[in-house]
Protein backbone atom coordinates (compact mmCIF):
# COMPACT_ATOMS: atom_id res chain seq x y z
CA UNK A 1 0.00 0.00 0.00
CA UNK A 2 0.94 3.32 -0.86
CA UNK A 3 0.53 6.69 1.49
CA UNK A 4 -2.26 8.18 -0.95
CA UNK A 5 -4.57 5.26 0.27
CA UNK A 6 -4.79 7.34 3.23
CA UNK A 7 -6.48 10.43 1.51
CA UNK A 8 -9.89 9.20 1.14
CA UNK A 9 -12.88 11.09 0.80
CA UNK A 10 -14.97 12.01 3.34
CA UNK A 11 -18.28 10.12 4.20
CA UNK A 12 -21.62 12.22 4.05
CA UNK A 13 -22.69 13.90 7.38
CA UNK A 14 -25.35 12.17 9.25
CA UNK A 15 -27.47 15.89 9.23
CA UNK A 16 -26.67 15.47 4.95
CA UNK A 17 -27.92 11.97 5.11
CA UNK A 18 -31.48 12.04 7.06
CA UNK A 19 -31.98 15.67 5.23
CA UNK A 20 -35.03 16.08 2.85
CA UNK A 21 -34.92 16.32 -0.92
CA UNK A 22 -34.77 19.54 -1.84
CA UNK A 23 -34.98 21.08 1.48
CA UNK A 24 -33.21 24.50 2.20
CA UNK A 25 -30.21 24.64 4.85
CA UNK A 26 -30.56 28.19 6.37
CA UNK A 27 -28.01 29.66 8.72
CA UNK A 28 -28.80 32.63 10.70
CA UNK A 29 -25.27 32.66 12.31
CA UNK A 30 -23.24 35.23 10.46
CA UNK A 31 -26.02 37.71 9.42
CA UNK A 32 -26.94 37.88 13.63
CA UNK A 33 -23.16 38.68 14.17
CA UNK A 34 -23.37 41.40 11.90
CA UNK A 35 -26.26 42.56 12.83
CA UNK A 36 -25.23 42.77 16.34
CA UNK A 37 -21.89 44.95 15.20
CA UNK A 38 -23.76 47.28 12.85
CA UNK A 39 -25.81 47.98 16.11
CA UNK A 40 -23.32 48.48 17.96
CA UNK A 41 -21.57 50.95 15.39
CA UNK A 42 -24.40 52.56 15.28
CA UNK A 43 -24.34 53.60 19.11
CA UNK A 44 -20.27 54.42 18.81
CA UNK A 45 -21.19 56.33 15.51
CA UNK A 46 -24.58 58.20 16.26
CA UNK A 47 -25.17 58.78 20.23
CA UNK A 48 -21.46 58.55 20.33
CA UNK A 49 -20.15 60.05 17.86
CA UNK A 50 -17.44 62.82 17.69
CA UNK A 51 -16.95 66.04 16.40
CA UNK A 52 -13.42 66.77 14.44
CA UNK A 53 -11.42 65.68 11.60
CA UNK A 54 -9.15 62.42 11.87
CA UNK A 55 -5.86 62.42 10.18
CA UNK A 56 -5.04 58.95 8.63
CA UNK A 57 -1.05 59.50 8.02
CA UNK A 58 -0.41 57.20 5.16
CA UNK A 59 3.54 57.32 4.86
CA UNK A 60 6.60 57.92 6.91
CA UNK A 61 9.44 60.66 6.35
CA UNK A 62 11.89 58.29 5.17
CA UNK A 63 9.58 56.34 2.61
CA UNK A 64 10.42 57.31 -1.13
CA UNK A 65 7.07 57.91 -2.23
CA UNK A 66 5.11 60.27 -0.21
CA UNK A 67 1.18 59.90 0.21
CA UNK A 68 -0.85 62.95 1.19
CA UNK A 69 -2.11 62.15 4.64
CA UNK A 70 -6.06 61.29 4.55
CA UNK A 71 -8.19 63.82 6.28
CA UNK A 72 -11.86 62.73 7.15
CA UNK A 73 -14.53 64.43 8.81
CA UNK A 74 -15.39 62.01 11.97
CA UNK A 75 -18.72 62.66 12.12
CA UNK A 76 -19.96 62.49 8.94
CA UNK A 77 -17.89 59.48 7.96
CA UNK A 78 -19.18 57.42 11.15
CA UNK A 79 -22.58 58.33 9.73
CA UNK A 80 -21.81 57.00 6.04
CA UNK A 81 -19.81 53.76 7.30
CA UNK A 82 -22.79 53.49 9.96
CA UNK A 83 -24.92 52.81 6.85
CA UNK A 84 -22.84 50.18 4.74
CA UNK A 85 -22.73 48.18 7.87
CA UNK A 86 -26.51 48.25 7.96
CA UNK A 87 -26.92 47.36 4.03
CA UNK A 88 -24.30 44.45 4.04
CA UNK A 89 -26.40 43.30 7.43
CA UNK A 90 -29.01 43.04 5.71
CA UNK A 91 -27.62 41.72 2.49
CA UNK A 92 -26.29 38.74 4.74
CA UNK A 93 -29.93 38.14 6.68
CA UNK A 94 -31.54 37.44 2.79
CA UNK A 95 -28.99 35.43 1.80
CA UNK A 96 -29.15 32.89 4.49
CA UNK A 97 -32.98 33.43 4.40
CA UNK A 98 -32.75 32.06 0.80
CA UNK A 99 -30.25 29.46 1.97
CA UNK A 100 -27.17 30.96 0.13
CA UNK A 101 -23.85 31.11 2.71
CA UNK A 102 -22.36 34.62 3.05
CA UNK A 103 -19.40 34.85 1.37
CA UNK A 104 -16.20 35.54 2.97
CA UNK A 105 -15.30 38.93 1.11
CA UNK A 106 -18.76 40.30 2.22
CA UNK A 107 -18.09 39.44 6.47
CA UNK A 108 -14.00 40.97 5.24
CA UNK A 109 -15.54 44.01 4.26
CA UNK A 110 -17.57 44.12 7.14
CA UNK A 111 -15.14 43.68 9.33
CA UNK A 112 -12.91 46.20 6.96
CA UNK A 113 -15.66 49.32 7.91
CA UNK A 114 -15.99 48.48 11.11
CA UNK A 115 -12.26 48.65 11.97
CA UNK A 116 -12.10 51.81 9.74
CA UNK A 117 -14.60 53.38 11.43
CA UNK A 118 -13.42 53.14 14.59
CA UNK A 119 -10.39 53.85 13.52
CA UNK A 120 -11.53 57.39 12.99
CA UNK A 121 -14.22 57.29 15.40
CA UNK A 122 -10.97 57.13 17.91
CA UNK A 123 -8.58 59.74 16.18
CA UNK A 124 -10.76 62.62 15.85
CA UNK A 125 -8.70 65.49 16.10
CA UNK A 126 -5.51 63.62 15.91
CA UNK A 127 -2.86 62.20 13.55
CA UNK A 128 -2.93 58.28 13.56
CA UNK A 129 0.08 57.14 11.81
CA UNK A 130 -0.66 53.95 9.62
CA UNK A 131 2.37 52.44 9.23
CA UNK A 132 3.01 52.70 12.69
CA UNK A 133 0.33 51.14 13.69
CA UNK A 134 0.80 48.21 10.75
CA UNK A 135 4.36 48.08 12.02
CA UNK A 136 3.99 47.45 15.66
CA UNK A 137 1.22 45.19 14.98
CA UNK A 138 3.48 42.89 13.01
CA UNK A 139 6.50 43.02 15.10
CA UNK A 140 4.01 42.22 18.25
CA UNK A 141 2.79 39.35 15.76
CA UNK A 142 6.07 37.64 15.14
CA UNK A 143 6.68 35.46 18.45
CA UNK A 144 3.11 34.49 18.48
CA UNK A 145 2.73 33.49 14.19
CA UNK A 146 6.24 31.09 15.71
CA UNK A 147 4.17 29.57 18.26
CA UNK A 148 0.70 29.08 16.39
CA UNK A 149 3.00 27.02 13.40
CA UNK A 150 5.19 24.89 16.51
CA UNK A 151 1.16 24.76 17.71
CA UNK A 152 -0.50 23.40 13.95
CA UNK A 153 2.10 20.40 13.47
CA UNK A 154 2.23 20.00 17.05
CA UNK A 155 -1.51 18.90 16.99
CA UNK A 156 -1.81 18.04 13.76
CA UNK A 157 0.23 14.88 14.55
CA UNK A 158 -1.89 14.27 17.56
CA UNK A 159 -0.09 15.95 20.19
CA UNK A 160 -1.76 18.60 22.07
CA UNK A 161 1.00 21.55 22.57
CA UNK A 162 0.35 23.90 25.22
CA UNK A 163 3.71 23.64 26.57
CA UNK A 164 3.89 26.84 23.64
CA UNK A 165 4.76 29.24 26.28
CA UNK A 166 7.54 27.28 27.63
CA UNK A 167 9.13 26.60 24.55
CA UNK A 168 9.09 30.81 23.81
CA UNK A 169 10.48 31.25 27.13
CA UNK A 170 13.52 28.96 26.57
CA UNK A 171 14.12 30.22 23.25
CA UNK A 172 14.09 33.60 24.54
CA UNK A 173 16.33 32.90 27.38
CA UNK A 174 18.81 30.51 26.10
CA UNK A 175 19.23 32.86 22.97
CA UNK A 176 20.32 35.79 25.08
CA UNK A 177 22.76 33.56 26.89
CA UNK A 178 24.31 32.00 23.87
CA UNK A 179 24.27 35.32 22.20
CA UNK A 180 25.85 37.18 24.55
CA UNK A 181 28.76 34.69 25.27
CA UNK A 182 29.58 34.20 21.18
CA UNK A 183 28.83 37.85 20.23
CA UNK A 184 27.08 36.20 17.62
CA UNK A 185 23.44 36.12 17.09
CA UNK A 186 22.92 33.74 14.42
CA UNK A 187 24.31 31.14 17.29
CA UNK A 188 21.93 32.73 19.86
CA UNK A 189 18.87 31.66 17.35
CA UNK A 190 19.93 27.85 16.65
CA UNK A 191 20.40 28.46 20.76
CA UNK A 192 16.74 29.11 20.76
CA UNK A 193 15.76 26.16 18.61
CA UNK A 194 17.91 24.09 20.45
CA UNK A 195 16.10 24.90 23.72
CA UNK A 196 12.60 24.58 21.98
CA UNK A 197 13.33 20.89 20.63
CA UNK A 198 14.27 20.22 24.59
CA UNK A 199 11.29 21.40 26.14
CA UNK A 200 9.41 18.99 23.57
CA UNK A 201 11.41 16.47 24.37
CA UNK A 202 10.03 16.06 27.55
CA UNK A 203 6.49 16.54 26.57
CA UNK A 204 6.85 14.05 23.55
CA UNK A 205 8.54 11.86 25.99
CA UNK A 206 5.72 11.65 28.48
CA UNK A 207 2.76 12.11 26.40
CA UNK A 208 3.95 9.56 23.93
CA UNK A 209 6.15 6.85 25.48
CA UNK A 210 4.75 7.26 28.75
CA UNK A 211 0.91 7.87 27.39
CA UNK A 212 0.86 10.90 30.26
CA UNK A 213 -1.88 13.18 30.09
CA UNK A 214 -0.66 15.83 27.16
CA UNK A 215 -2.52 18.96 28.78
CA UNK A 216 -1.29 18.08 31.98
CA UNK A 217 2.74 17.78 30.71
CA UNK A 218 2.33 20.76 29.23
CA UNK A 219 1.15 22.72 32.03
CA UNK A 220 3.73 21.31 34.45
CA UNK A 221 6.41 22.02 31.68
CA UNK A 222 5.04 26.01 31.62
CA UNK A 223 5.34 25.89 35.22
CA UNK A 224 8.78 24.48 35.58
CA UNK A 225 11.00 26.59 32.63
CA UNK A 226 9.12 29.84 33.95
CA UNK A 227 10.85 28.72 37.41
CA UNK A 228 14.04 27.32 36.00
CA UNK A 229 14.78 31.05 33.68
CA UNK A 230 13.47 33.11 36.73
CA UNK A 231 15.74 31.64 39.06
CA UNK A 232 18.84 31.56 36.47
CA UNK A 233 17.70 34.77 35.68
CA UNK A 234 18.28 35.66 39.08
CA UNK A 235 21.37 34.12 40.26
CA UNK A 236 23.25 34.06 37.32
CA UNK A 237 22.03 36.87 34.48
CA UNK A 238 20.81 39.60 36.63
CA UNK A 239 24.37 39.67 38.63
CA UNK A 240 26.51 39.36 35.33
CA UNK A 241 24.02 41.28 32.89
CA UNK A 242 27.25 43.00 30.77
CA UNK A 243 28.62 39.26 29.98
CA UNK A 244 25.11 37.33 29.70
CA UNK A 245 22.68 39.19 29.13
CA UNK A 246 23.31 42.30 26.30
CA UNK A 247 22.56 39.83 23.12
CA UNK A 248 23.82 41.50 20.22
CA UNK A 249 20.44 42.19 18.54
CA UNK A 250 19.45 41.99 14.61
CA UNK A 251 19.89 45.00 12.65
CA UNK A 252 16.89 45.53 10.28
CA UNK A 253 17.33 44.62 6.68
CA UNK A 254 16.14 46.92 3.75
CA UNK A 255 14.93 45.17 0.89
CA UNK A 256 15.28 47.39 -2.54
CA UNK A 257 12.38 48.43 -4.59
CA UNK A 258 10.04 46.62 -2.39
CA UNK A 259 10.53 48.80 0.81
CA UNK A 260 9.75 51.82 -1.89
CA UNK A 261 6.44 50.64 -1.47
CA UNK A 262 3.60 52.57 0.17
CA UNK A 263 2.61 51.59 3.69
CA UNK A 264 3.38 47.82 2.51
CA UNK A 265 6.95 48.22 2.34
CA UNK A 266 7.62 49.97 5.31
CA UNK A 267 5.94 47.05 7.31
CA UNK A 268 7.17 44.32 5.69
CA UNK A 269 10.37 44.92 4.10
CA UNK A 270 12.19 46.99 6.55
CA UNK A 271 12.94 43.96 9.14
CA UNK A 272 15.35 42.04 10.85
CA UNK A 273 16.23 38.58 10.15
CA UNK A 274 14.16 36.70 11.87
CA UNK A 275 10.89 38.67 10.45
CA UNK A 276 12.13 37.59 7.05
CA UNK A 277 12.13 33.83 8.23
CA UNK A 278 9.25 34.14 9.49
CA UNK A 279 7.77 34.97 6.31
CA UNK A 280 9.34 31.62 5.10
CA UNK A 281 8.03 29.42 8.07
CA UNK A 282 4.85 30.29 7.45
CA UNK A 283 5.09 29.34 3.29
CA UNK A 284 7.16 26.22 4.18
CA UNK A 285 4.93 25.17 6.78
CA UNK A 286 1.37 25.24 4.54
CA UNK A 287 3.17 23.72 1.43
CA UNK A 288 5.01 21.12 3.59
CA UNK A 289 1.80 20.41 5.36
CA UNK A 290 -0.63 20.15 2.73
CA UNK A 291 1.46 19.25 -0.71
CA UNK A 292 4.24 16.71 0.40
CA UNK A 293 4.26 12.89 1.86
CA UNK A 294 5.55 14.57 4.93
CA UNK A 295 2.21 16.06 5.50
CA UNK A 296 0.32 13.55 4.35
CA UNK A 297 1.61 11.03 6.97
CA UNK A 298 1.78 13.79 9.59
CA UNK A 299 -1.89 14.49 8.91
CA UNK A 300 -3.08 10.70 8.92
CA UNK A 301 -1.47 9.92 12.20
CA UNK A 302 -3.02 13.02 13.65
CA UNK A 303 -6.59 11.71 12.30
CA UNK A 304 -6.64 8.28 12.05
CA UNK A 305 -3.50 6.94 13.50
CA UNK A 306 -4.75 3.20 13.81
CA UNK A 307 -5.39 3.42 9.41
CA UNK A 308 -1.99 5.04 9.62
CA UNK A 309 0.29 2.40 11.39
CA UNK A 310 -1.90 -0.15 8.86
CA UNK A 311 0.15 1.09 5.70
CA UNK A 312 3.09 1.13 7.49
CA UNK A 313 3.31 4.25 8.96
CA UNK A 314 5.71 4.33 12.51
CA UNK A 315 3.22 6.67 14.64
CA UNK A 316 5.02 7.07 17.93
CA UNK A 317 8.21 8.07 15.86
CA UNK A 318 6.27 10.42 13.44
CA UNK A 319 4.50 12.13 16.53
CA UNK A 320 7.94 12.29 18.37
CA UNK A 321 10.12 13.68 15.45
CA UNK A 322 7.14 16.27 14.16
CA UNK A 323 6.55 17.66 17.91
CA UNK A 324 10.39 18.39 17.95
CA UNK A 325 10.18 20.59 15.02
CA UNK A 326 7.20 21.95 16.31
CA UNK A 327 9.49 23.07 19.25
CA UNK A 328 12.43 24.42 17.10
CA UNK A 329 9.64 26.58 15.42
CA UNK A 330 8.58 27.95 18.80
CA UNK A 331 12.10 28.67 19.99
CA UNK A 332 12.56 30.67 17.31
CA UNK A 333 9.34 32.89 18.40
CA UNK A 334 11.22 33.01 21.86
CA UNK A 335 14.50 34.52 20.04
CA UNK A 336 12.47 37.40 19.05
CA UNK A 337 12.00 38.67 22.15
CA UNK A 338 15.45 39.02 22.99
CA UNK A 339 17.54 39.50 19.54
CA UNK A 340 14.90 41.26 17.61
CA UNK A 341 12.63 43.04 19.96
CA UNK A 342 13.53 43.84 23.65
CA UNK A 343 17.29 43.06 23.34
CA UNK A 344 17.66 41.58 26.95
CA UNK A 345 15.82 38.43 28.69
CA UNK A 346 13.71 39.33 31.39
CA UNK A 347 11.84 37.04 34.06
CA UNK A 348 8.42 36.24 32.28
CA UNK A 349 9.64 38.28 29.42
CA UNK A 350 6.30 35.95 27.24
CA UNK A 351 3.99 37.12 29.59
CA UNK A 352 1.52 34.51 28.22
CA UNK A 353 2.49 34.76 24.82
CA UNK A 354 2.29 31.01 24.05
CA UNK A 355 -1.39 30.43 25.42
CA UNK A 356 -2.07 33.52 23.00
CA UNK A 357 -0.51 31.46 20.01
CA UNK A 358 -2.64 28.28 21.30
CA UNK A 359 -5.69 30.37 21.11
CA UNK A 360 -4.57 31.48 17.32
CA UNK A 361 -4.19 27.14 16.31
CA UNK A 362 -7.87 26.60 17.37
CA UNK A 363 -9.00 30.00 15.92
CA UNK A 364 -6.92 29.15 12.79
CA UNK A 365 -8.30 25.92 12.14
CA UNK A 366 -5.41 24.28 12.78
CA UNK A 367 -4.13 25.96 9.08
CA UNK A 368 -1.15 27.72 9.20
CA UNK A 369 -2.36 30.55 6.84
CA UNK A 370 -5.42 31.07 9.47
CA UNK A 371 -3.24 30.73 12.42
CA UNK A 372 -0.91 33.06 10.91
CA UNK A 373 -3.92 35.72 10.19
CA UNK A 374 -5.31 34.96 13.71
CA UNK A 375 -1.95 35.85 15.80
CA UNK A 376 -1.81 38.70 13.75
CA UNK A 377 -4.96 40.04 15.26
CA UNK A 378 -4.02 39.76 18.42
CA UNK A 379 -0.94 41.44 17.32
CA UNK A 380 -2.86 44.70 16.12
CA UNK A 381 -4.73 44.99 18.45
CA UNK A 382 -1.92 45.14 20.95
CA UNK A 383 -0.40 47.79 18.62
CA UNK A 384 -3.09 49.22 18.26
CA UNK A 385 -3.69 49.98 22.11
CA UNK A 386 0.05 51.54 22.02
CA UNK A 387 -0.92 53.99 19.33
CA UNK A 388 -4.70 54.86 20.55
CA UNK A 389 -2.67 55.73 24.38
CA UNK A 390 -0.36 57.62 22.29
CA UNK A 391 -2.43 60.06 20.27
CA UNK A 392 -4.77 60.45 23.66
CA UNK A 393 -7.94 58.53 22.87
CA UNK A 394 -11.10 58.59 24.64
CA UNK A 395 -10.52 54.37 24.89
CA UNK A 396 -9.95 52.89 27.90
CA UNK A 397 -6.85 50.27 27.47
CA UNK A 398 -8.26 47.95 29.24
CA UNK A 399 -10.81 47.59 26.31
CA UNK A 400 -8.51 47.66 24.19
CA UNK A 401 -6.64 44.64 25.72
CA UNK A 402 -10.32 42.75 25.96
CA UNK A 403 -10.73 43.41 22.58
CA UNK A 404 -8.61 40.43 20.65
CA UNK A 405 -10.18 37.74 23.05
CA UNK A 406 -13.76 39.22 22.45
CA UNK A 407 -13.15 39.15 18.74
CA UNK A 408 -11.87 36.07 18.87
CA UNK A 409 -15.32 34.58 20.89
CA UNK A 410 -17.01 36.21 18.33
CA UNK A 411 -15.41 35.03 15.10
CA UNK A 412 -15.71 31.28 16.21
CA UNK A 413 -19.02 31.68 16.97
CA UNK A 414 -20.19 33.55 14.80
CA UNK A 415 -17.89 33.48 11.44
CA UNK A 416 -15.76 30.19 11.76
CA UNK A 417 -18.50 27.71 12.28
CA UNK A 418 -18.40 24.58 14.25
CA UNK A 419 -14.51 24.18 15.09
CA UNK A 420 -13.43 20.34 14.95
CA UNK A 421 -9.69 19.72 15.42
CA UNK A 422 -7.50 17.13 14.47
CA UNK A 423 -9.47 13.35 15.37
CA UNK A 424 -6.69 12.19 17.32
CA UNK A 425 -5.27 14.97 18.87
CA UNK A 426 -4.72 14.29 22.38
CA UNK A 427 -5.23 10.77 22.18
CA UNK A 428 -2.57 8.40 23.21
CA UNK A 429 -2.28 5.67 20.48
CA UNK A 430 -1.54 2.08 21.90
CA UNK A 431 -0.31 -0.12 19.13
CA UNK A 432 -2.73 -3.30 19.16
Amino acid sequence: MTDTKLSTGSAPSPAGAHAKPGAVRRSYRTPIVLAAFAVAGILLFGPFGREGVSTLALSTRSDAIQLTPLGLPTLATGYVIAVLLVVIAVVAFLRARSGTRVPLWLSALFAFLLLLGFLVWASADANLPVPGLLAGALALSVPLIFGALGGVISERVGVVNVAIEGQLLAGAFCSALVASITGNPFVGLIAAMVAGVLVSFVLAAFSIKYLVDQVIVGVVLNVLVSGLTGFLFSVLLSPNSAALNSPPRFANITIPVLSDIPIIGYVLFRQTFIVYLMYIAVIAVYIALFHTRWGLRLRAVGEHPQAADTVGIKVAATRFWNVSIAGAIAGLGGAFFTLGSVGAFGKEMTAGAGFIALAAVIFGRWDPIRATLAALLFGFASSLQGVLNIIGSPVPSEFLLMLPYLVTILAVAGFAGKVRGPAAAGKPYIKS
